[in-house]
């Protein structure tokens, strides 16, 4: 193990503790790209199979209140991240934190570790610890455990996080996309100072590096001073919805806003209650000597609206691919991972289905790959020439475009009103809608096999919801997937078996 004293630059050893989490999932990449060796503790380490990096890190079964698997996960750390918490009110939860603290400080000193890096909460500035929230008041007292142990300690404290599958991010999301006119608690006029989740993470790897006598805590934040209700009216702005109209009411109390909030959206209660809670008192920046050690470059920390554009980028643009209709690596830490929760990353409406088919798999594809055009799209034309004419009539392209060609599709082609956006030959299509639509859709269609060795269909519509109007549209087709999307499912597999089969 390296000497205590040592502070110069290199490859750190690391423990990450909250890697499920969704600030330590973020870290965990960037340390490794940061050349620090990573060991993860996890009560549940199956829950990290799904990161991309899992096979990159180290991953230990422990418990930061279980000094035994503490000592454990601590032999030969140098640098450990704290970035777990009790996220509920529950009672005891307050003890918890505070036991878990001192029993992760008590074993670094033993082990010898010569840092903790901690992301705490923004607190406000001249308000009594007593009048803060518990969630708040919880952390505050999480970071002074850290300052006061024998161990030298980085403590960031951060108010709302903007990048998508944040808590605080989802909430502002749901609440903006769903309600163009919200009667809201007063606490949108609380002043807030957030910062984009790549800031966080920028931080949180420099704290591996700090020299040996810091031992302080930091205010993090972006460049940018605003309302929640700015917040949302910005949300709007950059995703293309229209004006908010927002109406602050004080009868709304966080106790009574935290049930509002879980009503309007799918964050659970249990985390939105602490962050309602939590935006009673204004949170903003005292000082900014991070980046006496952390400097910050051209742009940098990012501004509100630029971190928003990251957080939407994965939907937005046209030419990258969602997390839900693709496995693929997220790009960016402002990126979903697919072990976020099931609330994170905005709404999502699938229409799925599953048929075997008495047909080879080769048979099934050139089915699937010469839909469209001439061919037709298998289902209920009428239903799909009057969608094509509606979309005429709303300055979209409609069915005119057809095919590029009648039996073979590459990535870009056009098909309708459809774009081809990925292709595996023999196995995947997916397109992506070109008609106009409150929001975006997909369709995808799959060619599988079963443990049988039968030949298996899959077919998935997706549609991410713009606003209101997007939410409504999808529940107003919706009595006629069982018809378009039903029989499409079921005539691609007939058609399949009436492929004469390759020689």
């Amino acid at each position: 193990m390296s000497d205590s004293n040592d502070s110069s630059p290199g490859p750190r050893h690391v423990l990450v503790t909250g890697a499920t989490g969704y600030i330590g999932g973020r870290l965990v990449p960037e340390l490794l790209a940061a050349g620090h060796r990573v060991r993860c503790l996890a009560r549940s380490p199956e829950k990290l199979r799904d990161h991309p990096w899992a096979g990159q890190a180290q991953v230990v079964r422990g418990d930061v209140t279980d000094a035994g698997s503490l000592a454990e996960a601590f032999e030969g750390i140098e640098v450990a991240y704290y970035l777990v918490h009790a996220l509920n009110t529950g009672p005891g939860f307050e003890d918890t934190d505070r036991q878990a603290a001192r029993t992760f400080a008590e074993q670094a000193e033993a082990a010898g570790v010569r840092r903790i890096v901690y992301l705490g909460g923004l607190t406000p500035a001249g308000v009594d610890e007593r009048e803060l929230s518990a969630h708040l008041r919880s952390r505050a007292e999480v970071g002074r455990i850290f300052l006061d142990s024998q161990v030298p300690s980085a403590v960031l404290r951060a108010a709302v996080i903007i990048g998508s599958g944040s808590a605080s991010f989802e909430m502002l999301r749901y609440l903006t996309e769903r309600l163009p006119v919200m009667v809201t608690p007063s606490w949108v006029r609380t002043r807030i100072q957030p910062i984009a989740v790549r800031d966080v993470l920028r931080y949180l790897v420099a704290g591996a590096e700090l020299p040996a006598e810091v031992n302080r805590g930091f205010d993090i934040g972006g460049p940018d001073v605003m309302t929640y209700r700015d917040m949302m009216r910005a949300y709007a702005r950059v995703a293309g919805l229209s004006h908010r109209l927002i109406v602050p009411v004080p009868l709304l109390t966080p106790r009574l806003s935290s049930h509002w909030v879980g009503l309007i959206t799918p964050v659970p209660r249990q985390i939105a209650r602490p962050l309602a809670e939590s935006l009673r008192h204004e949170v903003v920046c005292q000082e900014h000597d991070i980046a006496a050690y952390v400097p910050d470059g051209p742009g940098r920390p990012l501004p509100f609206a630029q971190a928003l554009r990251l957080a939407l980028q994965r939907i937005q643009d046209a030419q990258v691919t969602t997390r839900w209709s693709s496995a693929s690596v997220p790009g960016a830490p402002s990126d979903p991972l697919p072990t976020d929760p099931d609330w994170a990353g905005g709404s999502l409406y699938t229409d799925r289905r599953t048929l075997v088919v008495d047909a080879s798999a080769s048979a099934l594809w050139r089915v699937i790959e010469g839909i469209g055009g001439d061919n037709g799209w298998y289902s209920f034309p009428l239903a799909w020439a009057v969608r094509g004419w509606l979309d005429r009539l709303a300055g979209g392209v409609g069915l005119r475009r057809g095919r590029r060609d009648a039996h073979h599709l590459r990535v870009g082609d056009s098909l309708d009103f459809w774009r081809v956006e990925e292709i595996e030959t023999g196995r995947l299509l997916r397109l992506r809608a070109e008609m106009r639509l409150p929001g975006l859709a997909w369709l995808e269609m799959r060619v599988e096999q079963d443990d049988s060795g039968r030949t298996r269909y899959r077919q998935r519509a997706l549609f991410h919801p713009r606003g209101l109007a997007g939410h409504a549209y999808w529940w107003a087709v919706a009595p006629f997937h069982a018809v378009v999307f039903g029989g499409m499912a079921r005539n691609i597999t007939e058609a399949a078996g009436r492929e004469p089969e390759s020689t």
